[in-house]
């Protein structure tokens, strides 16, 4: 059966287009349920004991939620509890418009066998579909379609002979819904009706997501916000210059401050100053709001306060606000933009991860939450479990902010564990960090290549085959995913031949296939300490596309003809076979190099390669190439434990600057190669300057030593920092270049069609990519799919050439690579936290990094641990200090003035005060300010052992 819509659409040139859409009806169309005799389904999926216990529904029932139940209640119907659900083609079109998150989370759920979801195509069945009616909204049309569906499963099941007491119930959260479903003779109830009545499921109904009224009827009658203004006041207000709109950022260290900042052109921004809860008006973290400015009398500077919102109630913070946010009058200069929000754009609230502080009335239900990101206001949740969930890290995902309510309300997700496990703090870092580590699903394992794999004649046809190359691989202990390996020989004219040989990781990941698009979504692999979060399955990762030793692996190579000099004669991409002759960790290939006895073919390899590499690296920073510092930090485990014992900052040998250079020789030739080739879609990397301004910490503390630091270009800075030595302080040095390391710009990827400044400014470089980390990196996979089509190695496919879609990719992998980055970093402060936990109080030397105005910042290089000695702390008398910002240099009592880079000796301890923010402690002991110094800790004296 075929119908038609017609409806007509005015262009942009004015003009009127009449489209028509034909619409299929088909009879074809099964019920999917095992009961069903009259549907032809070989695969039903709703079982015939479809049974939840339930006081309202005593005997079996399938559930047909409508759109509102899965947009608010999607917590719910993902639990295992909830199975035999009938998802309607009206409902999952809906929410596929309004919001995709929970789009995926129904897809996930129907994929899942164990829950037997059911999607059911309504608009296309003959007896389902109903048009819209003169004078009907969309929405009250796609009600009356969930209803006319609901009814059809009733009438139609009741046919099946072996249904007996088997019944359709109807989920809905809209009374006027739910009165029409009983006068048509359906069972219908509120979702929370439903979920109050399972028996045996208690934990469910804190699951609940709280509606609008009930979040009314949880608050008080006073009102605390001024009201949102509605999305067509706020559009024209943009129009007309009246708002602005931008991105909301709480203030992590003082919850009555936060900033907006509205994007202008290009990289340029402006920054709005919001001061006060009403001006923050129920903004969260990364919202994207509309501001109204203040006139320029009502500006103002940064408040200096550190403010945690530590009220036990609603109420009580109000009054304070005003003395609190008081600042000393500032010049003009330091006075920004002000203003409020006075509406939301578009929420970004996903579930976050925190703990409970359990009310102190008893027996209470209402309980506050407090998340672990501390830009994220408390949230108020209902719970009858709370004495279960303290000391636990809980997940809670954000209802609603009414106007009378002092904190956002909410509802209970699910618990993660007790607070300070391991697994459970790193599950909690993951989340926090927006990590997919999701096991693999069957859709992406089915593209994985069948076992057992070997390279076939066919791809020996269209590859070089370099197996009799003395390839190897060069990388940390204990790696097993080995994305690079080496080789250096003598050709018959003397000159060299070097190759870099990186896994073909592109050979087995195919365009748009669920491979590719997991590996696309990741992004990257996240390496944690003791864990690492795959980028692509561990078939692939550590078997199929790893360059291990003795094993044959596919792979493209950049192979350079090079004189003794390191200049680059000839250079040649290919596909290849190859066959590493040893996998070696740094030491062990420093250790080759160092030996003189040794002279196989795999040490003068390498031998040659690090000769090379000495003079590439020498011509780099020539050009201005940057050599800066940051402290890692190594664990070493506890082989059973799986806790630090120890911790050390990584040593670097020669090797490692071998392999590096080599890496960047590829990275820059296949960057040359693909942009030469795609002008338009090149994926690159840059690696913008500073602004100067960045610098100006770096300046005053070489300055504070009577040193210039240069910084007008990249060449100048490597030229400044290189002459930068202090006699008799040889960390010194080191000491600037961390700090440089600070004042650095983000490296991101681009596409080279949406881009003009290609410049990578700490590797002095013109244009750059990454080619040589694929299975790591999906950048990787898409430069090397370019540069296959480049040199007619494979074929290309339509996103590889649309410059738009690789710049959203682009968007997506620099979130994931910051994203690693800073889980990384938690993973490290975490491990360094259950390090010192043991250890009591240890005593250290460390270097000050900056001077602040209450306190000093602490580096230990030993153990690459930053912390901060605090001279005053919140609510407690403190000494007399005179901060003076143009040294940088802090006075404390007159006897001793601190300044960047000074030795100092301190004490360090942890300190688990608060179990959700525990933080590394540290104490003045040397230089002795009388009051504020602490007394160096003798070692404890062994106790005598008892005579037996």
């Amino acid at each position: 059966m075929l119908k038609s819509k017609t409806f007509v659409k005015k262009t942009r040139s004015g003009g009127v287009l009449k489209i028509v859409r034909e619409h299929y009806l088909r009879d074809d169309i099964w019920c999917g349920s095992e009961v069903c005799t009259e549907c032809k389904d070989d695969s039903p999926v709703l079982q015939r004991d479809a049974f939840i216990q339930s006081r309202l529904c005593t005997y079996p029932h399938y559930l047909i939620p409508d759109t509102n139940v899965v947009l608010h209640q999607i917590d719910i119907l993902e639990d295992p509890v909830m199975r035999n659900v009938v998802i309607l083609q009206t409902v999952l079109q809906e929410v596929r418009h309004r919001s995709a998150p929970v789009y995926k989370r129904i897809k996930d759920a129907i994929h899942e066998k164990e829950k037997h979801f059911y999607t059911f195509t309504n608009e296309h069945h003959r007896e389902t579909f109903v048009e819209r009616e003169q004078g009907e909204s969309a929405n009250d049309r796609n009600d009356r379609a969930i209803r006319v569906a609901a009814l059809w499963y009733n009438q139609h099941l009741r046919k099946a002979p072996c249904a007996g007491e088997l019944r359709v119930v109807l989920l809905t959260n809209d009374q006027a819904n739910k009165e029409k479903a009983t006068e048509d003779g359906l069972l219908a109830y509120r979702c929370e009706e439903y979920i109050k009545s399972l028996i045996g499921n208690p934990e469910l109904v804190d699951r609940l997501a709280l509606t609008s009224n009930e979040q009314n009827e949880i608050t008080g009658g006073r009102v605390l916000f001024p009201e949102h203004l509605p999305l067509s006041r706020i559009q024209t207000g943009i129009k007309n210059g009246t708002f602005l709109q931008g991105t909301f950022r709480a203030n992590r260290d003082n919850y009555l401050e936060a900033t907006v900042f509205v994007h202008g052109e290009g990289e340029d921004g402006t920054e709005v100053l919001l001061q006060g809860l009403q001006n923050l008006n129920r903004a969260v973290h990364q919202d994207i709001v509309a501001v109204e400015l203040f006139p320029r009398e009502r500006w103002a500077a940064p408040s200096a306060a550190v403010l945690e919102d530590d009220h036990a109630n609603d109420e009580d913070a109000e009054e304070e606000e005003a003395e609190k946010l008081e600042s000393p009058a500032l010049e003009t200069s330091m006075l920004k933009p002000t203003g409020r929000v006075v509406g939301i754009i578009k929420r970004n609230w996903r579930p976050f991860c925190g703990m409970l502080t359990q009310s102190q009335i008893k027996e209470a239900t209402r309980h506050l939450f407090t998340p672990a990101d501390r830009h994220i206001p408390r949230i108020r949740i209902e719970t009858r479990q709370a004495s279960a969930l303290v000391g636990h890290r809980i997940i809670v995902a954000i209802d609603g902010w009414p106007r009378n309510s002092r904190y956002p309300n909410g509802h209970f997700v699910r618990n993660l564990g007790g607070a300070g496990d391991k697994e459970t703090e790193t599950e909690v870092l993951l989340l926090e960090h927006d990590v997919p580590h999701q096991p693999f699903s069957k859709a992406v394992l089915s593209f994985l290549p069948r076992m057992p794999w070997a390279i076939t004649e066919e791809d020996l046809k269209v590859r070089a085959d370099l197996r009799h190359l003395c390839v190897c691989s060069v990388d940390p202990p204990g790696c097993t995913d080995i994305d690079d390996a080496l080789h250096c020989r003598e050709l018959d004219n003397g000159n060299l031949e070097v190759g870099v040989h990186i896994a073909d990781v592109s050979h087995f990941i195919r365009p748009g296939n669920a491979l590719d698009q997991e590996a696309a979504n990741r992004g990257t692999t996240v390496y944690l300490c003791g864990k690492r979060i795959d980028m692509v399955p561990e078939l692939l990762s550590s078997d199929l596309c790893s360059l291990r030793s003795n094993v044959d692996r596919l792979a493209f190579s950049c192979v350079w003809e090079m004189n003794r000099n390191a200049e680059i004669i000839r250079t040649h991409f290919t596909k290849s076979v190859i066959n590493s002759k040893a996998s070696l960790t740094y030491a062990e290939a420093q250790m080759r190099i160092d030996d003189a006895t040794m002279n196989d073919d795999i040490t003068n390899s390498l031998r040659g390669l690090n000769a090379l590499a000495k003079i590439l690296k020498g011509r780099r920073i020539e050009k201005g190439a940057l050599t800066l510092s940051s402290p890692e930090v190594r664990f070493h485990m506890d082989s059973e434990t799986h806790d630090p014992i120890d911790l050390q900052t990584k040593e670097l040998k020669d090797t490692n600057s071998m392999v590096e250079e080599f890496m960047l020789l590829a990275n820059i030739s296949v960057a040359q190669k693909i942009y030469e080739e795609f002008s338009e879609c090149a994926l690159l990397r840059k690696h913008p300057a500073p602004p100067l301004s960045n610098y100006d910490i770096l300046v005053k503390a070489a300055k504070s030593r009577d040193l210039e630091i240069h910084t007008d270009s990249a060449k100048a800075l490597a030229d400044s920092l290189n002459a930068a030595v202090l006699g008799g302080f040889p960390y010194f040095n080191t000491l600037l270049r961390i700090l440089a390391t600070r004042c650095m710009m983000q490296a991101i990827y681009f596409c080279s069609g949406m881009d003009s400044d290609f410049r990578h400014y700490g590797l002095a470089s013109p244009i750059y990519t990454h080619f040589t980390s694929p299975i790591r990196r999906y950048s990787d996979i898409i430069v090397h799919r370019l540069l296959a089509v480049a040199i007619n190695a494979d074929g290309t496919y339509p996103d590889l050439m649309d410059k738009h879609k690789q710049s959203t990719l682009c968007n997506n992998l620099n979130y994931r690579h910051k994203m690693a980055q800073y889980a990384q970093r938690a993973s490290v402060a975490f491990h360094t936290q259950l390090f010192f936990k043991n250890k009591g109080i240890l005593n250290e030397e460390g270097f000050i990094l900056f001077v602040r105005k209450n306190a000093i910042i602490i580096l230990i290089a030993k153990f690459g641990l930053e912390g901060t000695v605090f001279f005053k702390n919140k609510g407690k008398p403190g000494p007399k200090l005179s901060f003076d910002s143009e040294g940088p240099s802090l006075t404390v009592e007159d006897q001793h003035t601190f300044h960047m880079f000074d030795k100092v000796k301190v004490t360090v301890t942890l300190d688990a005060s608060n179990i959700q923010h525990q933080k590394i402690r540290m104490a003045l002991v040397e230089p002795v300010i009388a009051g504020v110094s602490v007394a160096w800790p003798e070692p404890a004296a062994k106790k005598p052992k008892l005579d037996r």
